[in-house]
């Protein structure tokens, strides 16, 4: 039975993947959403500087350690990207692969911020929080009104030291078994980073002609491609 760990982007928690784990335990796999230090119903511990990149990484780490479990797939969405990729290379041989949801990848030594002072700023405006987004930040991306309504609802300001805290890579990414979901409706064009490692045998590209949330906007859909992971 393999074990399915997801991680949502900024602002969310477990709650994201209501409909994708409902899915994936259907098939008769484990799955389990986590909530990283800071967000949702972790939001208030604590509310400070002490969360940060490596806070996350070992939240990841931490839950499949503490679980027992094996035959490990890693899901990072958007931001969760970077700690997810670093936390694929500590869990050993627990892990069977890691998928990126449209997602950040983890480089050595650099931030998500990382040449992005438009995340900084608000980040120094908002007590050390990047501000969620607005309900017409979500516009154009495949989501219905109701769907938009439950991210704003839903989310959380996303604690800055994890967005300005550096990656730590044990060697490289493109070694691991990996699969990018690229949410062609948000923005066609993979990075330079992904398109790199994409040309690893070890890395696969699926697409998905959604928006950014697609476990939102496609829940069945993008199961089913985990599935196929």
């Amino acid at each position: 039975m393999t074990q399915y760990v997801l991680v949502a982007g900024a602002w969310l928690g477990a709650w994201a993947w209501d409909e994708v784990v409902g899915e994936l335990r259907g098939a008769g796999h484990g799955a389990h959403a986590l909530t990283l230090a800071g967000l949702a119903e972790r939001r208030d511990e604590p509310r400070d500087a002490a969360i940060d990149q490596e806070t996350h990484v070992q939240d990841i780490v931490g839950a499949v350690e503490r679980l027992d479990l094996r035959d490990v797939v890693l899901v990072g969405h958007s931001y969760s990207g970077i700690p997810v990729g670093q936390a694929a290379q500590r869990v050993g041989d627990r892990l069977a692969r890691v998928v990126f949801v449209d997602s950040d990848v983890p480089a050595d030594g650099e931030s998500f911020v990382s040449g992005n002072p438009a995340v900084e700023a608000s980040i120094a405006e908002n007590g050390g929080f990047w501000a969620p987004p607005t309900a017409e930040d979500y516009a154009q991306q495949g989501l219905t009104d109701e769907q938009i309504t439950r991210i704003v609802t839903g989310g959380t300001p996303h604690p800055g030291g994890s967005l300005t805290g550096r990656a730590r890579l044990d060697g490289p990414l493109g070694d691991l078994p990996a699969t990018y979901i690229k949410c062609l409706l948000d923005w066609p064009e993979l990075s330079p980073a992904v398109a790199e490692l994409l040309k690893s045998d070890n890395w696969r590209l699926v697409e998905m002609n959604t928006g950014h949330w697609p476990m939102f906007s496609q829940p069945h859909e993008l199961a089913r491609i985990l599935l196929d992971a």
